[in-house]
This record gives C-alpha cells, sequence and structure tokens, in this order.
C-alpha cells in the first residue's frame, strides 16, 4: 500500500496544519497568516498561500500579532530584517 491511500485505493485528504512563530501552537493553514521568501531573498506576505519558498506562519489572533511586532519574531526565523511594511500589513490584517 502507498502513501496517501487506503485499503480500498481512494485518496486520503492531508489536513494541512502549521505552527504559529508565536504561539508554537499547531493550527490549520487557514487559520494562519504566512510570509515566505523566495529564492532571491525577497520576503514578502503571502496572501494567495501559492508562492514557493521558505514561509513561517503567525495566528490571526491580536495577542500574537502584537507579540509578533514587539519580538519581530520574523526577523529570527529568516536570519534577516523584514521591513516595517510587512509587519504593518499583518497588523491591518488582524487588527481590521
Amino acid at each position: 500500500m502507498s502513501k496517501g491511500k487506503t485499503a480500498k485505493g481512494t485518496s486520503i485528504k492531508k489536513i494541512e496544519m502549521r505552527r504559529c512563530v508565536v504561539c508554537r501552537q499547531v493550527r490549520h493553514k487557514s487559520e494562519l497568516i504566512r510570509v515566505v521568501k523566495n529564492a532571491a531573498g525577497e520576503i514578502s506576505l503571502d496572501e494567495p498561500e501559492k508562492i514557493f519558498g521558505r514561509g513561517a506562519y503567525v495566528c490571526k489572533s491580536p495577542e500574537c500579532a502584537a507579540t509578533l511586532i514587539k519580538r519581530r519574531n520574523f526577523d529570527k526565523v529568516f536570519k534577516a530584517k523584514l521591513p516595517d511594511e510587512i509587519y504593518d500589513r499583518i497588523k491591518e490584517k488582524i487588527f481590521m
């Protein structure tokens, strides 16, 4: 039996779970906001959730957003200084 198949041969849909970089809770991908660093080193907010590259996630909760902005967790994750506009856009998405 191959991976992703049941005994009868039908495929099983994977549940896409990801971990928040702030609270470290595992949540469904749709409950998180993704920031991605592509091969060229550009870092951006992944709104269509289809950009290829190294991604990191944060919960859509105000507490996680406030802590993320205060600690600048994505700077540590991507080992680069993120532009303030990334944090501002995350703040807009969560608080509005």
